[in-house]
């Protein structure tokens, strides 16, 4: 059985980082591609990045290009998204998100697995 716990959450003011961490337990890591997704209050969980098993190739949302970084470290079972910048609407509850295919996956319905989300604020 597949476990994502994510950490790194908190609150930044507007301009500020963060990066968020989401460590996968009880299957080889390299099996999945990984991906992180945000749910404001009152709207719909959404795509934000994703990363295939070798790290070799990544995907993002529009709003996020240029200020957020997916990445992953296959021997620590873990997946990162470094997030730079922020503004006030990129606060929401992340999610990491684990899919068994060799490919970047936007859709929520391919992903198998989710953690149990962390809260990113951003706020002066």
């Amino acid at each position: 059985q597949v476990q994502l716990v994510e950490s790194g959450g908190g609150l930044v003011q507007p301009g500020g980082s963060l990066r968020l961490s989401c460590l996968l337990s009880g299957r080889p890591f390299t099996d999945y591609t990984m991906g992180w997704f945000r749910q404001a209050p009152g709207k719909e969980r959404e795509f934000v990045a994703t990363i295939v098993w070798s790290g070799g190739r990544t995907d993002y949302t529009d709003s996020v290009k240029g200020r957020f970084t997916i990445s992953r470290d296959n021997a620590k079972n873990t997946v990162y998204l470094q997030m730079n910048s922020l503004k006030p609407e990129d606060t929401a509850v992340y999610y990491c998100a684990a899919a068994r295919t060799g490919l970047l996956v936007r859709a929520p319905g391919t992903y198998s697995y989710w953690g149990q989300g962390t809260q990113v604020t951003v706020s002066s």
